[in-house]
């Protein structure tokens, strides 16, 4: 692997590329409030935002507040959130870290990472979309998409989301974590697909070391 360095060099020419491609590259979960978007990223696990995105709304219509939610029956939550797959845990963690956010936040979705990954359902990368998006703290997520390409890129060869994390937080500018995320999300939708990556189409192919650079 390139020198530390070098490959901040080159990570800021893959962001400048990447901002032109994608200009509008932002959190594609349709949310109003934190609580919002902690429930559709919890519900977006083994889901596609966009069927996410076609139930929150009636879901957030019956229900739109940690209280709302701890009280609601769980079948009833289930019947809503059906379609967005694994339903079962899905309400049961929407249910518990309602439960745990009146108990012990006042209500509120607190901004600490090692409290929000205490809530039933968050993990890491959901706890990074939030702090990212709703309250705009610099947080590095790595998804599917993050991984591959970070790892296609030649940045990392971790296939667990948290090294990959530390090691890109090392190379990205901090002021871009969460930007580099929304990025390479539309960027590994659009081109660097898992089944196969259209590298004639690429915009950063010429900094890529399975491509032309290196």
């Amino acid at each position: 692997m390139a020198s530390k360095e070098v490959n901040i060099k080159r990570m800021g020419e893959i962001l400048r590329r990447l901002e032109c491609a994608y200009p509008d590259a932002e959190c594609s979960l349709f949310y109003k409030t934190p609580f919002q978007l902690l429930i559709a990223t919890i519900l977006s696990a083994q889901c596609t935002d966009e069927r996410v995105n076609k139930v929150t709304p009636s879901l957030f219509a019956k229900w739109s507040t940690p209280l709302d939610f701890a009280k609601a029956k769980r079948a009833d939550i289930e019947k809503v959130i059906q379609s967005t797959g694994f339903f079962r845990s899905k309400a049961q963690s929407i249910q518990e870290a309602s439960q745990a956010l009146v108990v012990n936040h006042n209500g509120k979705v607190p901004e600490d990472l090692e409290e929000l990954v205490k809530l039933r359902g968050v993990g890491r990368k959901t706890a990074n979309v939030v702090r990212g998006v709703a309250f705009k703290i610099p947080s590095l997520v790595v998804d599917t998409h993050v991984g591959r390409i970070s790892r296609r890129m030649g940045f990392t060869r971790s296939t667990d989301p948290v090294k990959v994390e530390h090691e890109m937080a090392d190379i990205v500018p901090r002021e871009k974590w969460s930007e580099y995320a929304h990025l390479l999300i539309q960027h590994g939708r659009a081109i660097c697909t898992a089944r196969k990556a259209l590298c004639e189409e690429c915009t950063i192919a010429s900094l890529c070391p399975k491509v032309g650079w290196g």
